[in-house]
């Protein structure tokens, strides 16, 4: 029994780790061809980037809310509002391939480009915005695995959770290249997408139990004001926010650079996105472990921050094979710095606050999100791959800034 009278909950790392597996392969699935979806349905690489920003967008409304819901009311109930949430997304995702390819406006334009939007291109509006609204499941999921990790396995067990992340996205763009090959199409991938989001429900229903079950009826709400407020932590999310702006311009950028320069199919980015994900294994995997026994998180994100900036540079040229060594610069570079990151925030939220932080933390990801894919789409129409230099100017300018983070772990060791 602990001091409030509690059982101690063992680490039931597992289903959670499941869970991240089955939602990133539901979205791992749709990487490859969504780009080419957009074209079909009259857009192009800007509505491309628009579409993309519309997850981001909503989910900085809802993110904040469900983190803090799931402080009060716990973490499974919100896991299991975000994930039906998914499910019902997908759904609606499927309706566009029923629906007339029936023009709305047509815009011709020099600054946006021509395209046309169409009525299946609201209703992918409409999808990836309601799953944005209910996509708090990232930052919940990190609150979790903060709940039932001792502070010195939380960069492994970050990078299990990104391992998990992984195989998903191997097998997910695998298996898009596969289903669309059929006379289907892009069909059999989404729906796919939706039986997935329909296991991952039925896997928190079944098997993943509440990590704060002699805290919730104690924890109460906090304001952005009030986390703001909290040591070092205005510092971390300004990180987060310049991370996923690097990323978010490469996500963008990337598919469109693949199909325009490299003129590679969507089985050619399957095959690139699944060796990405082999080699992301391996860091976050046995590299992980070994670096952490002799490196502070501080320590790998500085390393991992500059490793991963050099990425994007070598993406500018073209050429084949160096885009494939970039991938390996990516894996090492990421699976190095976003699980110290990751645990590094979970640190400084402390134990009542994880999925507060956790959800605000979302939030600046999702408004670097929202600017860095769209700013992506048309940093590529006007520079091409000069574009990906602005990434890794990013990219350097968090290598930079993360030697503070040495101090704010030497201060977390003494206030232990």
């Amino acid at each position: 029994m602990d001091q409030n009278g509690c059982e101690p909950k063992k680490p039931r790392l597992f289903p959670l780790l499941l869970i991240n597996f089955i939602n990133t392969l539901g979205f791992g699935i749709v990487i490859p061809f969504l780009v080419f979806l957009v074209e079909r349905f009259g857009g192009n690489a800007i509505v491309y980037g628009f579409i993309g920003a519309m997850y981001p967008a909503f989910q900085l409304i809802g993110a904040p809310i469900l983190g803090r819901w799931s402080d009060i009311h716990g973490r499974k109930k919100i896991l299991l509002i975000s994930q039906a949430g998914t499910l019902l997304s997908w759904i609606i995702f499927l309706l566009a391939f029923f629906t007339p390819v029936k023009s709305l406006v047509s815009v011709n334009s020099a600054f946006f480009g021509a395209f046309v939007i169409t009525i299946p291109l609201l209703i992918l509006f409409i999808a990836r915005s309601f799953d944005g609204l209910t996509g708090g499941n990232i930052a919940v999921a990190n609150a979790y695995l903060a709940d039932i990790t001792e502070e010195k396995d939380r960069n492994k067990n970050f990078g299990k959770m990104s391992i998990s992340a992984n195989l998903g996205f191997i097998i997910g763009p695998a298996l898009a290249g596969l289903l669309s090959i059929t006379i289907y199409g892009e069909l059999i991938p989404v729906l796919a997408a939706a039986l997935i989001s329909l296991a991952g429900t039925i896997a928190i229903v079944l098997y993943l139990p509440e990590s704060r079950q002699c805290t919730i009826s104690k924890a109460k709400k906090i304001s952005f004001r009030e986390v703001i407020g909290l040591k070092n932590i205005p510092y971390m999310l300004l990180l987060y926010f310049l991370i996923f702006l690097g990323f978010n311009i490469f996500y963008t950028a990337f598919p469109l650079h693949a199909i325009r320069t490299l003129q590679w199919s969507v089985a050619d980015m399957g095959i690139y996105f699944s060796v990405l994900g082999i080699l992301m294994i391996v860091v976050q995997g046995p590299i992980l472990s070994m670096a952490v026994k002799r490196h502070s998180d501080a320590y790998l994100a500085i390393a991992g921050s500059i490793i991963l900036g050099t990425n994007f540079l070598l993406l500018v040229s073209g050429n084949i094979a160096l885009t494939y060594l970039a991938a390996a610069f990516f894996a090492l570079g990421n699976g190095l710095m976003w699980p110290s990151i990751l645990s590094i925030i979970s640190k400084l939220a402390g134990k009542e606050h994880q999925g507060a932080v956790q959800g605000f933390a979302s939030s600046f990801s999702s408004l670097a999100s929202i600017a860095g894919l769209i700013l992506g789409g048309f940093l590529y129409e006007i520079l091409g791959g000069v574009s990906f230099i602005v990434a890794a100017v990013i990219i350097y300018t968090v290598f930079l800034l993360s030697f503070r983070m040495l101090s704010f772990e030497k201060e977390v060791q003494e206030e232990v």
